[in-house]
């Protein structure tokens, strides 16, 4: 009888360690979320998800970042918990892509040179 118990445990605690590493790999291979980020041509800055809704609120995880400048006279510098990150320098224009990590907190994004102007935040949960 004490075989048994040993078996029916042994098989549980397998099945177990199984599904964990199976949850964590599927989750670990999900294709990171899309931001799109966009400054200028006049003195706008903004910040929205993939279909195209401002951003005011997001879960945390890895994301691709894509920042259209369209001014030669600004950039876009996002900052929060555990990054600081300059996407596009003044002098740019164009398209860049960043892959960045969000965790939970508060997160805003500047054209430095015009930040009185030229600003925008938002949370992560």
């Amino acid at each position: 009888m004490r075989m048994r118990k040993i078996a029916v445990s042994t098989g549980f605690v397998a099945s177990l360690l199984a599904a964990l590493a199976l949850g964590t790999w599927s989750t670990a291979s999900a294709a990171p979320q899309k931001l799109n980020g966009f400054v200028g041509p006049s003195q706008t800055i903004s910040l929205k998800t993939a279909n195209g809704k401002r951003l005011s609120m997001a879960s945390r995880g890895t994301y691709l970042l894509t920042v259209t400048d369209r001014s030669d006279e600004h950039n876009f510098y996002i900052s929060g918990p555990g990054i600081r990150k300059q996407v596009t320098t003044v002098g740019f224009t164009g398209k860049k892509t960043v892959k960045i990590t969000l965790r939970p907190g508060k997160y805003a994004f500047v054209c430095t040179p015009h930040s009185d102007e030229m600003h925008g935040a938002f949370r992560v949960r």
